[in-house]
């Protein structure tokens, strides 16, 4: 988060890092970073798509530990899992086991 959090705070200043799509949208460049990486010199529209659809137990830094990303040619949706959570009166608290995958 405190990584985020800068991020916010250099490139983003006037968008509160609270909001959920400034948060998501970090969390996907995250996954594209990953895939850009695990590409390589071999930054092919066919390595892209391969590596974007073989993605395994992938933990990007803003997911709740314990998430990971998996994708496959079949299954392009990296989020399978989730973690139920309940207020508090101050908060939002996970409970239970991570749910999925």
């Amino acid at each position: 988060m405190q990584d985020y959090i800068a991020f916010m705070k250099t490139n983003f200043p006037e968008r509160d890092p609270n909001d959920s799509l400034t948060s998501a949208g970090y969390s996907l460049a995250q996954g594209m970073v990953y895939i850009l990486q695990q590409c390589g010199d071999n930054l092919t529209r066919d390595s892209v798509i391969y590596q974007a659809t073989h993605m395994h137990n992938v933990e990007l830094p803003l997911l709740l530990p314990g998430i990971k990303i998996n994708t496959s040619p079949t299954n392009y949706r990296g989020y399978n899992q989730m973690q139920l959570v309940k207020f508090d009166g101050k908060r939002w608290v996970p409970f239970g086991e991570i749910i999925g995958e």
